[in-house]
């Protein structure tokens, strides 16, 4: 393979022979901050960890996503009741197939899991876990933004926050920096299911309107910003076998 040479200033010392030239390429200004703005509202979907009849984590996602509607967001909440564990079926299952549907449709989510045994839930991870990273060359959670939540029953904790922000990382979601955690959850909804007003209120507006903002600053950047020189190389490799075995 040859030296890139489409970064300017370069030094003998900057060579880099193990680099396909072709592949490699210099930052894109212009696609990175020069790009069209959309105009549609922001697409985010919601997931949540729980099928409690009073979910705590249900309340706090639906308290968010009015937050996000009058942020002007448009919010669909995904219901897990129904969906089958990872493996015990086909992908072909309606729940898994609503799943992955919104999954794509979405610009942006928000998971927000009880802590339950110091982890996430097992229904939490059921539905991370019936999301694949690509399924017929789309993938359904690259690029775009997440922000994470967790409900306690007890003292305030972080545990299954600092585990979504783990799978959001495997699943090639940007995770922002701000998150909710809300302790003794229990305390903090009336019996209508409205939260009350509280320091942990405020913070779950302050993580919907981080949310948002990343949100309509990324969108548009996202096939830009995940475009990988590594699945560049490995895509040209791929078209040179077919080439050449038609070839053949």
């Amino acid at each position: 393979m040859r030296r890139a040479s489409a970064l300017p200033d370069l030094v003998p010392e900057d060579s880099l022979p193990n680099v396909d030239e072709d592949q490699f390429r210099p930052i894109d200004l212009q696609a990175l901050l020069d790009v069209p703005r959309s105009i549609h509202k922001p697409r985010v979907l919601m997931l949540y960890g729980s099928l409690r009849e009073r979910s705590y984590s249900r309340l706090a996602t639906e308290e968010a996503a009015r937050i996000l509607r009058r942020l002007g967001a448009e919010v669909r909440i995904y219901n897990p009741a129904g969906l089958p564990l990872p493996d015990s079926t086909s992908a072909d299952h309606a729940k898994v197939q609503e799943l992955r549907d919104l999954s794509i449709w979405s610009e942006a989510q928000v998971w927000c899991s009880p802590e339950r045994h110091g982890s996430m839930t097992g229904v939490m991870k059921a539905q991370i876990d019936w999301l694949p990273l690509s399924a017929g060359g789309v993938r359904t959670t690259q690029g775009r933004t997440l922000a994470v939540m967790q409900v306690s029953g007890g003292s305030q904790s972080f545990n299954a926050v600092n585990q979504l922000r783990l799978l959001g990382r495997w699943m090639r979601m940007i995770t922002i920096p701000n998150q909710s955690s809300v302790a003794k959850a229990f305390n903090e909804f009336d019996e209508a299911g409205r939260m009350k007003p509280s320091p942990y209120y405020n913070r779950i507006v302050d993580v919907m309107e981080e949310l948002m903002k990343f949100t309509l600053l990324l969108r548009d950047r996202s096939a830009y910003l995940t475009d990988r020189y590594s699945e560049r190389v490995e895509s040209a490799e791929e078209v040179a076998k077919r080439v050449n075995q038609r070839s053949m």
